[in-house]
């Protein structure tokens, strides 16, 4: 999975708009009074964790699987994921009738790891590591013949990924600001080509929590620095921000925000109180990023995307343990 891939453009976006759409939900924009008095800003949340497999991967994986030619199809597809890309090429492979091969590092999500094999791909474990990801997607491709579709650089499901924005700002095309969660990059990168088409002075921040910050690291160097171990409870953002994901955001001139696990939870907290969805870590980051630098945000229309909702219900004594007290 080492192949340089082609950078997508917004043509590719309305491309896996159209290829999607069969498949795919319009997912719904939510506004809150709450929210709204507690940034300061009128908000517009993309309720991605509404869309099929619980999360926005399911666009990527859809438009990355329904791109390939029915030979190159027929042999299946491979990718590694610590669970929502996962699922979401799953089940993409299995509404198209092929094999599935899905690598997944231990320590992965346990309810995550459970909605990959429901929807009927074939684990194949390994260490916890990107370059362990990397080895095993490489043996499972040599030994099956599968296509490879990496959960954030591969250029369809960047294009597919950005149909989430392209949706929010065909909708709300008066936007100042998006805030999305950055891990590798494809929503992050997608939602770039999408917003230079459609809103080109909205400004894009990417929410990143300081446990998996090589995105600020590298904005800060200039370069990508992948020298870190994670350490979040943001478990769909522990990846690391890919080359032609960087690349795309540099020239969007996005801008990182970064937070902590106590900030994250506080956010999901108030996610879950005042508008009653169910969200997961990761995608409350757009949230605690924008209260955590409010002077940013105030008297903006801003829109968030909502990335993923799949939660491990067992873990959440220990996960709010982790909020900042007042």
């Amino acid at each position: 999975m080492h192949e340089t891939p082609t950078r997508p453009t917004f043509d590719d976006v309305l491309a896996a708009a159209a290829r999607i759409a069969p498949h795919a939900h319009v997912t719904p924009v939510l506004h809150s009074r709450a929210l709204d008095a507690s940034t300061g800003a009128s908000l517009a949340f993309k309720g991605e964790h509404l869309q099929r497999v619980g999360a926005f991967k399911f666009r990527g994986a859809c438009n990355a699987v329904w791109s390939l030619d029915d030979a190159t199809a027929a042999r299946g597809v491979v990718t590694h994921s610590s669970g929502n890309h996962g699922a979401a090429l799953a089940l993409a492979a299995r509404l198209r009738g092929i094999p599935c091969h899905v690598v997944v590092p231990a320590g992965a999500v346990r309810a995550k790891l459970a909605a990959i094999e429901h929807y009927g791909a074939i684990l194949h474990h390994c260490a916890p590591t990107i370059a362990a990801r990397e080895s095993m997607c490489a043996q499972v491709q040599a030994e099956t013949g599968a296509a490879s579709v990496h959960p954030y650089t591969d250029p369809r499901v960047i294009a597919g990924q950005g149909t989430a924005a392209l949706e929010l700002l065909t909708a709300h095309p008066d936007l100042d600001a998006l805030v999305v969660p950055l891990g590798g990059g494809g929503l992050a990168a997608g939602t770039a080509l999408a917003m230079h088409a459609l809103a080109p002075a909205c400004k894009l921040y990417l929410a990143e929590p300081v446990g998996a910050a090589d995105g600020a690291r590298s904005f800060a160097k200039g370069r990508l620095d992948h020298d870190f171990i994670p350490d979040t409870i943001c478990d769909g953002l522990r990846g690391t921000l890919g080359a032609i994901n960087f690349e795309i955001l540099r020239t969007a001139d996005a801008q990182v925000l970064t937070i902590d696990d106590a900030q994250v939870v506080t956010a999901m907290r108030l996610l879950w109180t005042r508008t009653k969805q169910l969200v997961e870590p990761s995608s409350a980051t757009a949230l605690a990023a924008m209260l955590a630098n409010r002077a940013l945000f105030e008297g903006r229309r801003v829109g968030i995307i909502l990335s993923g909702g799949n939660i491990d219900l067992d873990a959440l004594p220990a996960l709010f343990a982790k909020e900042a007290q007042p």
